[in-house]
């Protein structure tokens, strides 16, 4: 439970001993979804299959929120720290919780009360929609210990400890392996037996986190840390609540394409869903990437240090472009026994269901560097204090995935669904370079020391 200075030093070594941790934390975290679809799949069949995955956006669309606003959180957290500010850090660290706590509450009442009006809008079939309603309603009690770990671990990710979450996500999986085989296998609660599972080892790891800042004295608030701050309320909020937004303006364009995607039938949202369940491990190393050059960029920038960002900032995109390029001929060589060991039903219908499913994921291997260069660019922005740009490349991915999903499937057929994720990609990608750019040329016009000689 160590924090970490990333002001000095070899910038590349310190981004990936700093990310190491948080791609194996991610790579756990995905083994919560991926656990799920293996013991649905094998041990209910295709139907709660699909059911289960056909979650994945609208649950998005609600943890986004959360999980945004905490991410936006710890960027003041960062920056406090880089500074050398602690007090300015708990300060931040107490309204923090307070405007989470008051967050969670809206967030709940409003994904329980709008959950099926939502489902029947986007056309869930009937053989699915009392499962994944019945999955959701769970998943989306357990947000308060949902937020609880992402603003946690963002305090932690704030301060330098990539670790702590690792350990915490690393006990939280093994929870949740043990309690989804004894409660959807032994016990034959299906889809309830796996968001209980889930929801239970979210429990584990926020209260790993808990003591973990417990025990950092840069954490150690008293009363007057939870007193009213509005200068550090709005400071909070603009940096929150545009990372909240991106998340929830992306996760629509998700349940747009979701629910194209249910209109081409039963068997093509099982496949298409299937490989989308492998997006979240395509992803994991470029979020990490990603979350590492944003605690990265914000400590840097409260040192002052833009030239240690913009270094910090090329190694890493050659560094996200490489491991893209691995992932995708490691998609194009395995990715269909992958995708079967999600399917156990008649041979036939996991037949086409794979069809489906194999086509998808090449289609989303190939354009994998775009999604990394997106994550680095974005967290960068994000660390030096520029929300506002990157929730635009929200609303550009949100135009892109709506567009294709919409008017490609007239021309190409079910392949206009498989584009319209990289087109997303490509189009939030070219905004946040320029963006990113632009952000430089602004800060060094405020920094003239700091400008390329």
């Amino acid at each position: 439970m160590a924090t970490l200075d990333m002001t000095r030093g070899n910038p590349t070594r310190l981004i990936l001993s700093f990310c190491l941790p948080i791609a194996a934390g991610n790579l756990l975290q995905q083994l919560y979804n991926i656990i799920d679809t293996l013991v649905i799949g094998r041990g209910e069949g295709v139907a709660a299959l699909a059911a289960v995955s056909g979650s994945g956006w609208l649950d998005w669309a609600v943890l986004s929120i959360a999980m945004g606003m905490a991410q936006g959180f710890g960027i003041q957290i960062a920056q406090s720290f880089g500074r050398g500010d602690h007090e300015e850090l708990k300060k931040a660290a107490g309204q923090s919780i307070i405007l989470s706590v008051l967050l969670i509450v809206l967030i709940e009442t409003l994904s329980q009360a709008f959950l099926y009006p939502i489902l029947r809008l986007l056309q869930f079939p009937e053989d699915t929609l009392a499962l994944t309603l019945l999955y959701l309603r769970i998943v989306f009690g357990g947000l308060p210990v949902i937020m609880g770990f992402n603003l946690l671990s963002g305090f932690l990710y704030g301060v330098g400890d990539s670790k702590t979450p690792l350990i915490a996500l690393s006990l939280a999986t093994v929870v949740n392996i043990v309690l989804d085989y004894l409660m959807v296998m032994e016990w034959h609660l299906a889809v309830a037996g796996a968001a209980i599972a889930t929801v239970t080892s979210q429990c584990i790891s926020f209260l790993i986190c808990l003591v973990a800042v417990c025990h950092l004295p840069v954490f150690h608030l008293s009363d007057r840390h939870f007193r009213p701050d509005r200068a550090m309320d709005v400071r909070l909020l603009r940096l929150g609540v545009p990372v909240a937004l991106q998340n929830f303006i992306i996760s629509i364009g998700g349940l747009v394409l979701q629910r194209v995607v249910n209109g081409f039938g039963f068997i093509f949202m099982a496949g298409y869903n299937a490989a989308s369940r492998l997006q979240g491990m395509l992803e994991l190393f470029g979020t990490a990437i990603g979350n590492a050059m944003g605690t990265f960029a914000g400590q840097n920038l409260g040192a002052g240090n833009l030239k240690r960002v913009k270094q910090g900032l090329r190694q890493s995109a050659f560094i996200a472009v490489g491991i893209a390029f691995a992932i995708t001929a490691l998609m194009f060589l395995f990715g269909r026994q992958l995708l079967a060991l999600f399917i156990e039903d008649d041979p036939q219908i996991v037949e086409a269901v794979l069809v489906y499913a194999f086509r998808f994921l090449r289609v989303m291997s190939s354009g994998l560097f775009f999604l990394y260069l997106l994550f680095v660019y974005r967290s960068t922005l994000q660390g030096l204090g520029d929300t506002l740009i990157p929730m635009v490349s929200g609303f550009v991915e949100l135009v892109m995935r709506i567009l294709c999903a919409l008017l490609l499937p007239r021309v190409i057929g079910e392949w206009g669904v498989y584009f319209a994720e990289i087109a997303a990609w490509i189009g939030a990608a070219i905004l946040l370079m320029v963006g990113y750019y632009h952000r430089i040329h602004v800060l060094e016009s405020r920094m003239p020391s700091q400008k390329s000689i």
